[in-house]
């Protein structure tokens, strides 16, 4: 406990120190590095807070025995295999780590290579702080190694678990190689998040919401707002006020974490244009002939079909799609079917249908009246499908990296 202190003690004095090095490294706004640096204070904060909470104590159930006795115990795994992304590097870096060794388990930390020095931050951070020797261990690889080294760090017999935040893509071969050594993982994957505008909803309030949701470190996020699906009755208003907010940023891009990233968004967005769709971009016509080849204009793509890739792929830059749609029960049958399922919003007046909503809706995660883009140290996060199992957070979390043990005490 004292020793968690002092990390989260350290960071706070170095609070500037590290946010300049994420905005260098992923050259994310200083707001998006800011709430990285307070996500991750309250990470720590709320992991040491619960691990003396009952949920983590084992418990003494009732036996047949006349004199036997029941214990069960939450018992550390062991080696715990980390690998952190690099989109939001600090307060993700450390949720790899924090809830493993919380539990009593050593934690090794695999950093990005986008973000080496964020993560190399965070596990000297710990050596600081005055964790013992080979608690919390680091390594980085050149891209080429990647899957040699995860190869032999998933598979090698002191590793007992893995946890991953990335790409579904990723996220298979990683389930896939566990597999095959039997062991188990915790995967928070990619997402096709969708906010779902009732009639009855505050328009301004949910085009505003969901724009920042798409656009929040230039829609690198996995919770990122993708597509709106609009109750037919107010589909203009609410096209035409999120036209407005886009036009009102005008000169507004993001620089995407690689030309490849910036190149797939921009194939999605001329993709749905070739094939029908009025796309709204922030961009001027001097930015769009001199661009950055990372630059990603803010982009507003209306009247998506399924037909469009965008329609159903995980866009991963600032871009939101609008479909109109008939009922409710048609935009949670598209939610549904598609195959991811890490968050989703529902906007709406009426709170008790919203519940009754949320409950239909197969997704890790529902917002009402809020961004799709919403994660806290208190709640479980994780999703359903393709965007992962398993779940990070508060009790849930730390539950992830035990394994019971029965023990039957007889006379």
């Amino acid at each position: 406990m004292v020793i968690g202190s002092n990390a989260k003690q350290l960071l706070r004095q170095r609070e500037k120190e590290i946010q300049d090095i994420i905005q260098t490294e992923i050259h994310c706004s200083e707001v998006w590095a800011t709430q990285n640096v307070r996500d991750s204070i309250s990470l720590i904060e709320t992991s040491a807070s619960l691990v003396t909470s009952r949920s983590m104590s084992g418990s003494i159930p009732h036996t047949e025995g006349e004199r036997s006795f029941g214990f069960v115990f939450n018992r550390p795994m062991g080696v715990i295999l980390g690998i952190a992304p690099w989109n939001a590097p600090l307060v993700l870096g450390f949720r790899a780590v924090v809830a493993p060794i919380a539990m009593g388990n050593t934690a090794i930390l695999k950093g990005s290579e986008l973000s080496p020095r964020t993560h190399h931050f965070i596990a000297q951070l710990f050596v600081e702080a005055g964790f013992p020797p080979g608690v919390v261990n680091f390594i980085l690889h050149r891209p080429e190694d990647a899957a040699d080294v995860v190869n032999a760090l998933v598979t090698h017999p002191a590793v007992r678990k893995v946890n991953f935040t990335g790409s579904t893509a990723v996220g298979r071969i990683i389930a896939e190689t566990a597999g095959r050594a039997l062991k188990p993982v915790l995967l928070e994957l990619g997402g096709k998040n969708c906010s779902i505008v009732l009639k009855d909803a505050d328009v301004e309030k949910a085009a505003e919401a969901i724009l920042q949701g798409a656009t929040l470190n230039g829609g690198q996020v996995c919770m990122s707002t993708d597509l709106a699906f609009v109750a037919a009755e107010i589909a203009e208003a609410f096209k035409e006020t999120l036209r407005n907010k886009v036009k009102n940023l005008r000169a507004t891009s993001h620089k995407a974490i690689s030309t490849r990233g910036a190149a797939k968004s921009l194939s999605l967005m001329e993709e749905a244009r070739k094939k029908g769709a009025k796309v709204v971009s922030a961009a001027t016509e001097t930015q769009t002939n001199g661009r950055d080849p990372q630059d990603v204009p803010v982009t507003l793509i209306e009247d998506v079909e399924p037909s469009m890739d965008f329609f159903s792929a995980e866009s991963f830059g600032p871009l939101v799609g609008v479909v109109a749609v008939d009922t409710v029960d048609e935009a949670i049958k598209i939610v549904n079917e598609n195959e991811y399922g890490l968050s989703c919003a529902i906007w709406t007046g009426n709170h008790h249908q919203a519940l009754e909503l949320a409950q239909r809706i197969d997704t890790g995660a529902v917002h009402v009246n809020a961004s799709t883009v919403h994660d806290e140290a208190t709640l479980p996060h994780g999703g359903s499908k393709t965007s992962g199992f398993g779940r990070f957070g508060a009790e849930w979390g730390l539950a992830e990296f035990v394994q019971t043990q029965t023990v039957i005490l007889n006379p």
